[in-house]
């Protein structure tokens, strides 16, 4: 097992993209952010962005809030040798961006009007994974930035954020989508043909599922889309090759618990599968023991106070919580182990548990200290 030299990674002129991955509720928005603060204090132009709408992010970058597009991080004593931006994903105006970029005004105001497009671009499956894959595109595409760090959304799976811009577009792109759209295609009379051509049990079935309106809706939603179609499966097909390319590093982050592991398990064998630059895994909110004493001798020892004539019920409570320390940190340390006897090429970092929540500057600081060392 070797450690990931995260300040290497960090100050290389070809890292170009970091991104973090992993599952729900395991750190990966402040080890992005802290990952962002660390290389703009060492000199790179960096833009962090981030998936998770809670505002102490924000607050902890000493902004009142960040929007979909960056914003620099400008506060009293913060100079670093670079420069830091941030930005929090809004699923629904990335799309609506994309919109009015690539369809017309005309054909974008009929797209953003469209209440079955008002729908899909809140609550289709796949759609945030896709619009943080679209904004990663486009931050790329400026130049701004020479380290752009991605907090990936909170997936269960890998396959949610590698490949949501093939199922998307499949989606749109599927046979089901074509066929319920071949009204508003034929001009009005392309049910009527639809019928003729001894369909009218689906016809039936569908109108009666999802509502004649929503089919109308549907239809003209991909009659106006078709012509930017091209472009949204073309950039997806960029950004996919931005994230197979030497400049690109993924950093799995985890929590040493068994889901938590297991859910990194796959996220490694998945990024090996799709030939994706993997740069390590993150132990983050590990228990390491800070004195030399078992928890053997610390309980034998706190049993001793108990029964002994000396009163000192706060030496034996600091002995019975070091016990139960050793015994986290032992059980922490076997599960580490056989993530790493499983994935011995996968480098690894541990980030000790702080003893609250990180609230500014000064707390992301730290992390990026406790992950570079």
């Amino acid at each position: 097992m070797t450690d990931i030299d995260i300040d290497a990674l960090l100050d290389a002129p070809e890292s170009r993209v970091i991104v973090c991955c992993g599952s729900g509720g395991v750190g990966k928005t402040t080890t992005a952010a802290a990952l962002a603060l660390r290389a703009a204090e060492r000199g790179r132009q960096t833009v962090v962005l981030t998936i998770d709408p809670a505002r102490r992010l924000a607050q902890a970058l000493g902004l009142r809030e960040l929007g979909n597009h960056p914003r620099q991080v400008q506060v009293e004593g913060f100079e670093p040798k670079g420069e830091l931006w941030a930005m929090m994903l809004d699923m629904r105006r990335t799309f609506d961006d994309m919109v009015r970029v690539h369809a017309g005004p005309e054909r974008a105001e009929q797209l953003l009007q469209n209440p079955f497009y008002q729908t899909i671009s809140t609550s289709f499956s796949g759609t945030q994974e896709y619009m943080a894959m679209e904004k990663l595109g486009q931050l790329a595409a400026t130049g701004d930035w020479d380290l752009i760090i991605v907090d990936t959304p909170p997936s269960r799976s890998a396959l949610d954020f590698l490949d949501a811009p093939t199922r998307l577009s499949s989606a749109l792109d599927g046979r089901m989508i074509r066929l319920l759209t071949g009204p508003a295609k034929a001009g009005g009379w392309g049910l009527r043909k639809v019928v003729n051509a001894g369909f009218s049990m689906f016809a039936k079935a569908v109108s009666t599922i999802i509502g004649g309106q929503l089919l109308t809706d549907a239809s003209a939603f991909m009659q106006a889309f078709d012509s930017m179609f091209g472009g949204f499966r073309e950039r997806a097909r960029k950004t996919a090759e931005l994230l197979r390319s030497s400049g690109t590093s993924f950093l799995v982050v985890a929590a040493p618990e068994p889901d938590a592991l297991r859910e990194a398990s796959y996220f490694v064998e998945r990024l090996s599968a799709e030939s994706m630059p993997l740069a390590g895994l993150i132990a983050n909110r590990t228990h390491p023991v800070l004195a030399k004493l078992s928890g053997s001798e610390a309980l034998a020892a706190a049993e001793s106070l108990q029964e002994g004539d000396v009163n000192a019920p706060l030496a034996e409570a600091v002995l019975r919580l070091h016990a139960d320390r050793v015994e986290l940190a032992g059980r922490e340390e076997r599960l580490l182990a056989r993530f790493t006897r499983a994935h011995p090429e996968v480098a690894l970092a541990r980030v000790p548990a702080l003893a609250g929540d990180v609230h500014d500057l000064e707390g992301l600081r730290d992390i990026g200290v406790k992950l570079a060392s």
